[in-house]
């Protein structure tokens, strides 16, 4: 499928301390022909130097808000730039632009959907704890979005404009993206699409900035309050165990399957 060059979007990059990877993540963004933006929340090595003589825009916070407020601002940006959408992708290395034409790709073909770039190659090579993590994480925030969605917690997706709107969603850190993953499904009507990517780990990532116990804890909290909130907690979780996970493979066919919420 031809993208459709109508469509502005760019790609955004929250970054923490990155300076091992972020300058060739960011010239492989660059590389797509596309805006990109970086945002740094507050390094504290040589990151912003790595990216400050790049051809992006560099927006930066004075001191750590977590990566929440980092995607927030990026947000912000795109919506004072009008653009239809944004791509996002970590700072550390984990994520290819090659893959984004294809998030971009489909989602021209479900224009009302979060794209997500869904780790369900190579999955050996993902730590067998992190596999049982997402597994639980998936079915939980399945539930809460009521839809079924593969791979809730990869950082690599396409956010439509419709998405960013809800960038002011009252929840920080980690768990801004399931926020907006709930809000998306459940207050804009968004659908849910994954395609599948590669899972990389290898040992020259830096380590996880994620706290297993606190950022989990306030993604868990978050969740139970979204199923309070919204309500009808039964008709929620029959609809997602009921309702095909929509998989659009990189070469943009579509189709349903079961595999995300069993």
């Amino acid at each position: 499928m031809m993208l459709d060059h109508s469509m502005s979007w760019c790609v955004l990059i929250p970054c923490f301390n990155e300076e091992k990877a972020i300058r060739e993540v960011v010239w492989s963004a660059i590389d797509l022909g596309k805006r990109v933006i970086v945002v740094d929340d507050g390094s504290e090595d040589r990151t912003c130097e790595m990216v400050s003589r790049l051809p992006v825009t560099l927006l930066k916070h004075g001191s750590r808000r977590g990566k929440g407020e980092a995607l927030r601002t990026g947000f912000r940006e795109a919506l004072r730039l009008g653009l239809d959408g944004v791509v996002t992708m970590d700072g550390d290395g984990q994520h290819l632009a090659a893959d984004v034409p294809h998030l971009v790709s489909t989602s021209q073909l479900f224009p009302d959907s979060i794209v997500i770039g869904a780790r369900m190659l190579d999955r050996d090579r993902q730590p067998a704890s992190r596999r049982r993590a997402n597994a639980v994480a998936d079915w939980w925030i399945s539930w809460a979005c009521a839809q079924p969605i593969v791979d809730t917690q990869s950082g690599q997706r396409f956010y439509p404009r419709a998405a960013l709107e809800l960038a002011d969603a009252d929840v920080d850190g980690f768990a801004f993206e399931t926020a907006i993953l709930i809000r998306a499904c459940r207050e804009a009507g968004l659908g849910v699409v994954s395609i599948p990517i590669a899972s990389r780990y290898q040992n020259e990532f830096r380590h996880s900035h994620f706290r297993p116990v606190a950022d989990t804890a306030r993604i868990t909290a978050h969740v139970a309050a979204s199923m309070f909130h919204y309500g009808q907690p039964i008709a929620s979780y029959l609809r997602a165990r009921r309702s095909p996970v929509v998989i659009g493979d990189q070469l943009n066919r579509a189709y349903g399957d079961r595999r995300g919420f069993t």
